[in-house]
Formats: C-alpha cells, sequence, structure tokens
C-alpha cells in the first residue's frame, strides 16, 4: 500500500512504536456536550420573535464558548448577532407552560469561526472538573454541599451552582452525601485547612479543587474561596451578590473566565481549517496503521491526517476538516471498522416535556436542544431564586490516557473522538462467550 496516510504514519511508528511509556495519573478532563445549544422564550413564532430568539440564544453560546461575558461587548459582535440564523444547524419551536420557547443548536465550527472574526478567544469542549467543597453559614448554623443535596436549603444552594455552572459550560462536582454529617470536614472546609479536604477528596476525580465559605454580609452574600489545581499556584478570591443565584453565578463566572484565560485558544489560532483529535485503539499492526490513514484521508470531509502519538496499541491522530464535526462523524460511522468508544456520562442533564414541537428548522437536523435554565425564577426569601426547568449541559469523562492527553485535550477545541479500529469491519461482542 501506498499513500501520504501510510508514510506519514510509518515514520511516526518508526520513532515511537516501542518506546516505553511513562504514565502518569492526570487531571481530570471531561467533554461538555450542549456548549452550542440554547432554549430561549420567545413571544410568538413571527420573524421579528425568531431572530429575537436567535440573537439571544447565540449570545449565551457565545459566552460559554469564549469563557467570558466579556464578548458581548466586543466591537462587531452586533453584526455577529445579525447573522445568528445562518450559523444555525436546528431548531424547534415548543409550547411550555402557556408560552412558546425555541430550542436551537449551533455549529460549532460556524460559531467559533464567529468568535474569531471579532478577535474573541474560544474554549474548547474538553474542560476541567472542578470539585467543589462549598460549607454555607445563614440562620446561626452551617451545612456542606454535597452532589445529593443532604437537606432541601442545602439543595437549594447546590442547585444555584449547579445551574451558574452550565449557563457557563463549567463542569463542577461536589462531594459525596455521607461527608455531609461530617463536623470535622466542615470545620476546616471553613477554617480553609486543606489537609483533611484533599484527603477526603482522594476518591474523587478532579482536575481543581475549590474550597469556598459562604455567609451573610450584611444585606448581601458573600464567598471566599481557595481554588487551586491544573499545575496552577493556589488562589484565594471573594465575591458579593444579593441572592444565592446571583452569588453562585459570579463564582462560577469568576472561575470560568480563569480556566479560559489558560485554555481558550487566540482568535488567530482558529484557522479557516477546523481540526479534531481521533484516538483509536486496537491499532497493532503496521498494516493497520496504513489502513486507519487511508481511511480517514479517503473521507469527503477529510482535509489532512496527521499522527500525534503511538502507545502500545494506541494511536492517536489530528484530522483537518473541512464542514461541521457532525459531518465529520457521520461519514466515519459509515465505516464499520471504526466503532465508537464512548465514556460513562458524569453529570446528565434531564430534558423535561415541554410538548409537541410546533416547527422544525430547515437545517435538516430535527433534534432539538435541551433547555436552559428559564429566565422567570422563584425561591424562598433566604434561598434565592431557582431555575425552573433542568439545565442542557451534560460532561462526560475523557477516555483515560496520559498526562500529555488530558493537556492536548485541554487545548483542542472540539472534543476528543474516540474509537475502535476494527479492521475485520465486524463489531465484537466482548461479553460473548468464547
Amino acid at each position: 500500500m501506498t499513500g501520504p496516510g501510510r508514510s506519514i504514519l510509518r515514520c511516526l511508528i518508526g520513532a515511537t512504536l516501542f518506546a516505553i511509556m511513562t504514565v502518569v495519573a492526570p487531571a481530570q478532563a471531561v467533554t461538555v456536550s450542549g456548549l452550542y445549544d440554547a432554549s430561549v422564550a420567545i413571544g410568538g413564532t413571527a420573524g421579528d420573535d425568531l431572530q429575537a430568539g436567535y440573537e439571544e440564544g447565540l449570545r449565551r453560546v457565545m459566552v460559554r464558548v469564549s469563557g467570558t461575558a466579556e464578548v458581548l461587548g466586543m466591537d462587531g459582535i452586533e453584526g455577529v448577532l445579525d447573522e445568528a440564523e445562518s450559523l444555525l444547524l436546528s431548531y424547534q419551536v415548543r409550547s411550555a407552560n402557556g408560552g412558546n420557547r425555541l430550542e436551537m443548536s449551533f455549529g460549532a465550527v460556524g460559531v467559533n469561526r464567529a468568535l474569531a472574526s471579532i478577535e474573541a478567544p474560544v474554549w474548547g469542549a474538553n474542560r476541567p472538573l472542578t470539585l467543589a467543597w462549598v460549607a454555607v453559614q445563614e440562620r446561626g448554623g452551617r451545612y456542606l454541599l454535597t452532589e445529593a443535596g443532604a437537606s432541601e436549603r442545602a439543595s437549594q444552594w447546590q442547585r444555584a451552582f449547579k445551574w451558574a455552572a452550565a449557563s457557563r459550560g463549567l463542569p463542577v462536582a461536589f462531594p459525596p452525601e455521607q461527608v455531609a454529617s461530617d463536623r470535622g470536614l466542615l470545620s476546616d472546609l471553613w477554617g480553609q485547612f486543606t489537609g483533611r479536604i484533599r484527603d477526603a477528596s482522594e476518591t474523587i476525580s478532579y482536575g481543581a479543587l475549590a474550597m469556598v465559605r459562604v455567609r451573610r454580609s450584611g444585606d448581601q452574600w458573600r464567598a471566599d474561596w481557595t481554588h487551586d489545581g491544573m499545575g496552577e499556584a493556589r488562589a484565594d478570591d471573594s465575591v458579593t451578590a444579593s441572592s444565592p443565584a446571583e452569588l453562585a453565578d459570579a463564582v462560577i463566572s469568576r472561575w470560568a473566565e480563569g480556566y479560559a484565560s489558560r485554555y481558550a485558544v487566540s482568535a488567530g489560532d482558529v484557522g479557516e481549517s477546523p481540526k479534531v483529535d481521533i484516538v483509536l485503539d486496537g491499532v497493532s499492526s503496521l498494516a493497520d496503521y496504513g489502513k486507519v490513514g487511508d481511511a480517514l484521508e479517503n473521507l469527503t470531509p477529510v482535509e489532512s491526517v496527521h499522527p500525534l502519538r503511538v502507545r502500545g496499541s494506541r494511536l492517536t491522530v489530528q484530522v483537518t476538516f473541512s464542514g461541521e464535526l457532525g459531518q465529520l462523524k457521520e461519514y466515519i460511522a459509515l465505516d464499520p471498522r471504526f466503532v465508537v468508544m464512548e465514556a460513562p456520562v458524569t453529570e446528565a442533564a434531564k430534558t423535561p416535556d415541554n410538548g409537541p414541537a410546533q416547527q422544525v428548522g430547515a437545517q435538516g437536523n430535527d433534534a432539538p436542544a435541551a433547555p436552559e435554565p428559564a429566565e422567570s425564577q422563584s425561591g424562598g426569601t433566604d434561598a434565592g431564586s431557582e431555575p425552573a426547568s433542568e439545565s442542557p449541559v451534560a460532561y462526560e469523562p475523557i477516555v483515560e490516557g496520559d498526562e500529555a492527553d488530558a493537556e492536548q485535550a485541554f487545548e483542542s477545541l472540539y472534543q476528543v473522538l474516540h474509537y475502535r479500529w476494527q479492521p475485520s469491519g465486524r463489531v465484537v461482542d466482548d461479553n460473548a462467550e468464547g
């Protein structure tokens, strides 16, 4: 067999196939889905109502993908918003609670290029998972926020942080419910003593650790925290806000902007031709390497294939492609030798039934975006407001690799695609008896 795919891969194999690799535990990166989806309330289905909905949806998406709300004040943003409809992959109008919601999916490549056109940063879909230890002091007592929510009050605060994290596309996890009654941990957290907190976090995968204290300060809520991890020095910060929802949003926004400042790609690096990393397991022979390269290069959207790493039977390549990422995945799916490897979902949003669809966009994808937190919120006098619908953001771990894989993933604009190479073109049932 001849061709550029095989010759490029042969060079890489010659240098690395028999190298001895030392694997270290990587910081936890997760792939966030839903970054380019939005759901907004609209007044009706007339053209002006839809256009206003497209623009609002794109605003939310651009804040998530850039990592900063400052993008909405940049020169040229109004021109981008005027063309919001052209960036849509699909949309639906659904009846919900007596009103209408416009559910949209924007194209990742198109949005990224739009951000680059106004010199805005672009933060990819592979993001650090923050383990948040949050202690709240109110009404003369203190309690710890956990993943399940040990009490109604704790659950209200936990949901406020979850909604804020979803709106910024930031993966956040809380400690398990069983630690809620550990007064020693709560005391150490309030005193910002990190030793026992770190010990209690050892069995939890995370990329960064945040230790947060929330309390009343006059007529405001105040959050003070210590945040470290991802190879960065420990940093202390604080914010104040008038309600729990606003406080959670302020905290999460500060974290998201800090991550984006490190991992977002500058406009000049976005480029006209998007690139995606593809990891393939089961590539165990020279013939396989050549076949993988040729198979990918023969796909219509693929412009070039460049090998990045070979570790045992795992091959990582970078593919430059045209169009949207979804189109590339559809082409790969036509070749039965590429078997999708899926990681278990870590944090998945529930999609409520919002009624029958009234209108489907002409872009050819009739799958609706999951709803975002509703604009109108209600809640208790002290607990603050809560969203009326579930979050659209879900995330799953990137399939295990080493530290270099994790760091490379953080710096990629698009999700890492993971497949098992099945040379025979048959899907092997791992559970089948011999």
